[in-house]
């Protein structure tokens, strides 16, 4: 991995310091402590967990849909619903059985309601509604990527402000974390996302027929082959040199990876659909170029925040979240270049950079510390899946 972090070190031009800083939570005894539920089901996974005011997972579930939407080649919205729509009540069974703490205890219930796809968002937001009813809670609708970006709240002892660099299948987000509901935007995908370019690259190259692949989604089979593969093989050309912002963009960098992939296909006298003899190298290849455009852009942005004043030069630190945060090649190469820059690199662990209950119910909690959202009637409240 050191080399790893030196060639991506090495293409964003910067060089090597810097720091982690950690925490563990301790439980007040002096009060009843603050407990929220938390209910995730924007795309493809039903997600649950119970967690309490000092950091504490109580309890979690989750049901993941990957199996089903690989046979298919992708995501089919009135699929996930159903899935959602079986799954929906034992996972939140599961949540708080495993807790301990019945609906009654529970202080309040948070939910996402946007963004996601808009079938999956309304199964969870209905459940919830019809629990918040029953039992007369409050309810607290979640923003999903403001759960990602503060979820290392619950995991690590950061203050505001700070650099978010969220990454996903649906979200290529840099923002400054200025307050519980207060964010910045420095820049954002104008396009597809990094986790969507991937998966749809590796339906491309059907790494789903790869041996080593099996039951991989795309991006972790990309990330897979990629370790053995020869990235120098390849060389695809970086987006949005010319542009002096922090947006980022990757349906170009698929058409240049897709024209590459025909023409190996030619050359091997092969049918789309088949395995190339050198898709270890292109995986190799595909996952350098995403790392290095991520970098740089990420770099112009803590460039700007210290320019600007917006982010001490002393306590700058950078946190990536989101799915694509636990490819562990870009994850390297974003912490070589916050160590090169003297920020502080913080990440969630890999099982919360994905999809789950507990960043919802942690992301409720600090609403309600906040006072932010806290919903005590819930009429015409809907989810927003842009």
């Amino acid at each position: 991995m050191k080399s790893i972090a030196r060639s991506l070190l090495r293409a964003a031009r910067c060089s090597p310091a810097g720091g982690l800083r950690s925490r563990s939570a301790h439980c007040g005894k002096l009060h009843r402590p603050k407990l929220v539920l938390g209910i995730e089901t924007s795309c493809d996974d039903t997600a649950a967990a119970v967690v309490d005011e000092a950091g504490n997972v109580l309890g979690e579930a989750l049901q993941c849909q990957r199996e089903v939407h690989l046979k298919t080649g992708g995501i089919i919205p009135h699929v996930a619903q159903q899935l959602h729509r079986e799954n929906i009540e034992q996972v939140v069974k599961e949540a708080l059985s495993v807790s301990g703490v019945s609906v009654n205890e529970l202080t309040a219930i948070a939910t996402t309601v946007k963004p996601g796809l808009a079938l999956s968002l309304e199964v969870g937001l209905d459940y919830s509604l019809k629990l918040v009813n029953k039992y007369q809670k409050p309810f607290i609708p979640i923003h999903h990527m403001e759960a990602h970006a503060l979820t290392i709240r619950l995991t690590n002892q950061v203050e505001f402000p700070f650099l978010v660099l969220l990454l996903s299948g649906g979200h290529c987000i840099l923002a400054v974390a200025q307050g519980v509901s207060d964010f910045l935007l420095l820049g954002q995908s104008i396009d597809i996302a990094p986790g969507d370019m991937l998966d749809k690259v590796a339906r491309r190259l059907s790494l789903i027929k790869h041996p080593e692949c099996h039951g991989m989604a795309g991006g972790k089979a990309i990330e897979h082959l990629a370790q053995t593969g020869n990235r120098q093989q390849y060389t695809f050309s970086l987006p949005m040199q010319r542009y002096r912002n922090c947006d980022f963009s990757f349906s170009g960098l698929q058409n240049l990876i897709n024209n590459t992939i025909i023409q190996k296909e030619k050359e091997e006298g092969i049918q789309e659909g088949e395995l190339l003899s050198c898709v270890k190298d292109i995986a190799a290849a595909v996952q350098h170029v995403v790392a290095i455009h991520i970098i740089q852009r990420t770099y112009r942005a803590m460039l700007f925040c210290i320019k600007n004043g917006i982010l001490s030069p002393k306590h700058a630190t950078l946190v990536v979240s989101g799915g694509v945060a636990s490819n562990q090649y870009i994850r390297k190469g974003l912490q070589a270049l916050a160590n090169a820059n003297s920020f502080a690199f913080l990440s969630p662990p890999p099982r919360l950079c994905t999809d789950n209950g507990v960043m919802i119910a942690w992301n409720g909690i600090e609403r309600l510390r906040a006072g932010l959202g806290v919903l005590n009637s819930t009429e015409g409240i809907r989810f927003e899946p842009k």
